[in-house]
């Protein structure tokens, strides 16, 4: 596949139009400019059908083809704004089959759009191999930005929003998801993570053990109508999903930087005897004066304490 001389994300107006393909807007239908051939990845609405920008309607409806998560969820995005572009299957169980037959599809000169069930696709999704593989061979890739859960349950939050830090999904074992947890405890931003209804409870409750009494909110259902925001610390909202129903909906959490929360000896220590397990005084010390914000000097007291036994 020959490399472009230039990737213009922004295509000329002057392109012809293809009447067959439009889309239905405030009760008017559209016709949408043509796309220049290559993968246009797409953000859709993460709830609100509303949230859809007009760009994505637009590559939505010229695209030759629209690869999504689930059919039947994208399906009800086009059909609300009457576009007929033809949907196929692109997930994690089949991605590795279709990501050749894309490409050569794409080689062919067609318009591929990707979404994913809602929000940015790429995140915690199989689409970052199908874009990689693509710059490697040279093609186009554009995307049209839009909705993202982790942006709104950031900002909606209340908790420091100039530096974090993404992880997905953590571990659904709780020896595993303390583990983890324990390494994301030495990150210096806030922390934002998706988590299920039926495990939402028992992450809470595990991060509250690692992490401390930091604050978090607990985001759910965003932009749709039972949207709802919890705000507390980790210990809080963990005893108050204890002794509720599992939630129902999308769910992200948002943990606040340890910078945030003042660190106990307790927490300290407990830090402390986590990372000289597996490093030098130096680096214990480094890493967790990082995490809390205590002054090093402190830190490197407490360190010695606990090494001599104390």
């Amino acid at each position: 596949m020959p490399r472009p001389e230039r990737q213009d994300s922004h295509p000329d107006t002057t392109l012809a139009q293809d009447a067959g393909r439009s889309y239905l807007l405030a009760g008017q239908r559209l016709t949408a400019r043509a796309l220049q051939p290559g993968l246009h990845v797409v953000a859709t609405p993460i709830g609100n059908l509303g949230d859809v920008t007009l760009r994505a309607l637009e590559t939505l409806a010229a695209a030759d083809l629209i690869l999504c998560e689930d059919t039947r969820v994208t399906r009800k995005l086009t059909s609300h704004y009457g576009i007929s572009a033809p949907l196929a299957a692109y997930h994690e169980h089949n991605a590795a089959e279709m990501r050749p037959k894309v490409l050569a599809r794409i080689d062919q000169g067609e318009r591929i759009a990707l979404v994913s069930d809602a929000g940015t696709p790429l995140v915690s999704d199989p689409g970052f191999k199908l874009v990689r593989d693509l710059i490697g061979a040279g093609g186009f890739v554009t995307a049209a930005p839009g909705a993202s859960a982790v942006l709104t349950a950031l900002v909606l939050s209340g908790l420091p929003s100039d530096r974090f830090f993404f992880e997905g999904f953590l571990p659904p074992k709780s020896h595993a998801r303390r583990a983890r947890a324990a390494e994301l405890a030495r990150i210096p931003g806030t922390l934002v993570l998706f988590e299920s209804g039926p495990r939402v409870a028992a992450a809470l409750a595990d991060l509250a053990d690692v992490l401390g009494p930091r604050e978090a909110a607990l985001a759910r259902e965003l932009t749709k109508r039972f949207e709802e925001v919890r705000r507390g610390t980790l210990p809080e909202l963990a005893a108050v999903l204890a002794d509720e129903p599992d939630p129902k909906g999308e769910i992200v959490l948002v943990v606040a930087p340890a910078e945030a929360a003042e660190a106990s000896e307790e927490d300290l220590d407990g830090l402390l005897r986590q990372a000289l397990a597996g490093a030098s005084v130096k680096e214990a010390v480094a890493e967790v004066a990082s995490a809390t914000g205590l002054p090093r000097r402190e830190v490197y007291a407490r360190a010695l304490e606990i090494k001599a036994g104390g």
